[in-house]
């Protein structure tokens, strides 16, 4: 094995492709029909567009940060944009050791941004 790629359904493909590009900015690893597979720099995350399968919704897709700066910085950058469902702000989660908020893409997964405290 030389690499790892979760995939996620998705409703609309060009929408979830223009957010992952164009706001968190993963280059596209490669594209075919109705899927996508974007480098996030530590792995690969992919989509592919299904209209006849229920998304997971209750999936966390968490992102690491260096530190808390980070995260606070992440968040500034999110607020700013108009466009972002933001679901939290920065803060020490109960009942985790970790420093994280979350915002929703376009196929209402939540994403976390978040800062392992300890690590």
């Amino acid at each position: 094995m030389n690499s790892f790629v979760a995939f996620y359904p998705c409703r609309d493909i060009e929408e979830t492709k223009d957010f992952y590009t164009n706001v968190l900015h993963f280059p596209i690893w490669h594209e075919q029909y109705k899927a996508v597979i974007f480098d996030t720099g530590y792995g690969y995350l992919g989509f592919a567009q299904y209209d006849d399968k229920p998304l997971a919704t209750s999936v966390i897709i968490s992102f690491n940060c260096q530190d808390e700066v980070e995260v606070d910085a992440m968040y500034k950058r999110f607020y700013e944009m108009d466009e972002i469902h933001l679901l939290s702000y920065p803060k020490r989660q109960d009942g985790f050791d970790v420093y994280s908020f979350f915002i929703e893409d376009p196929n209402g997964y939540q994403l976390e941004f978040q800062k392992i405290l300890g690590l």
